[in-house]
């Protein structure tokens, strides 16, 4: 985790904002996933797939904001 703790956390946000955003436009991709899963009809692998592809920044993100600011130089 050491090199986790030295990635800044700008980078996790850009990445969040950017790719698990993507597309933007009717809507954000893991929007409508996540749609899908709590309506029960994510059943595609390709529609797992996007839905782990554009939730993994979020999940980095979260990830690096409850670990603080470990490691970071000051």
């Amino acid at each position: 985790m050491s090199f986790f703790d030295k990635i800044p956390t700008s980078t996790f946000v850009i990445a969040a904002l950017t790719l698990g955003l993507a597309p933007f436009f009717p809507e954000p991709h893991v929007w409508e996933k996540i749609k899908m899963l709590l309506a029960g009809e994510l059943h595609r692998s390709i529609d797992i797939f996007d839905l782990v592809f554009h939730g993994l920044p979020w999940g980095l993100l979260a990830l690096k904001l409850v670990r603080g600011d470990r490691g970071q130089a000051v």
